[in-house]
């Protein structure tokens, strides 16, 4: 996937009040239930529909390192749907979000100001507009840099300028070569 999709997951992630299923079993099943049968999930995880039922019926229990990276990601991205959604509320409504990043920022401004990029470690709480644009980004199927895009627009206004205190004449944020990237909710 992407770097701000999958930090976007991960922050929403830490909302679960119980672990996602371990075992391929456990896993299969829980699957099955959310398709409503075997041949939905035997589809979705490009194998045949006996091969599900076998690991639903524990006859199988060590999937192949392709099929369960496939199984992890499906079942991860079903778990706890109204709790997943709370989250994202949440953020986008009261909270906010929070990134912490290392990476190579700088700005475009008028001339005689010292402009340079650089690499900063910032963690940044971000306003709960932000959040809800980011996670309405991702929700319809924004590009990875379109979501960059978004956070270097919040860093611009969060950190560069703190909420329009102060450098009002910047233009544009270059947020580039990212080390690390992290969200928390």
């Amino acid at each position: 996937m992407t770097m701000f999709g999958d930090g976007l997951d991960q922050a929403v992630r830490k909302a679960f009040t119980r672990p996602v299923p371990k075992s391929a079993g456990a896993q299969m099943r829980y699957l099955v239930k959310q398709l409503k049968g075997t041949r939905a999930v035997a589809q979705m995880l490009r194998i045949s529909q006996r091969t599900v039922e076998r690991y639903v019926k524990d006859q199988l229990k060590k999937p192949r390192p392709d099929l369960a990276g496939r199984l992890e990601g499906e079942v991860k991205k079903r778990w706890q749907p109204q709790i997943r959604a709370k989250a994202r509320q949440k953020a986008a409504t009261t909270d906010g979000i929070v990134i912490d990043t290392r990476a190579r920022l700088g700005y475009t401004a008028p001339a005689g100001t010292t402009d340079q990029d650089r690499v900063r470690h910032l963690t940044v709480a971000l306003p709960p507009h932000y959040a809800a644009r980011l996670f309405n980004a991702q929700e319809a199927g924004a590009t990875e840099q379109q979501l960059q895009e978004i956070a270097a627009e919040a860093l611009k206004d969060v950190y560069f300028q703190d909420g329009g205190r102060r450098a009002g004449s910047l233009e544009e944020v270059r947020f580039t070569d990212i080390e690390h990237l992290e969200f928390d909710l």
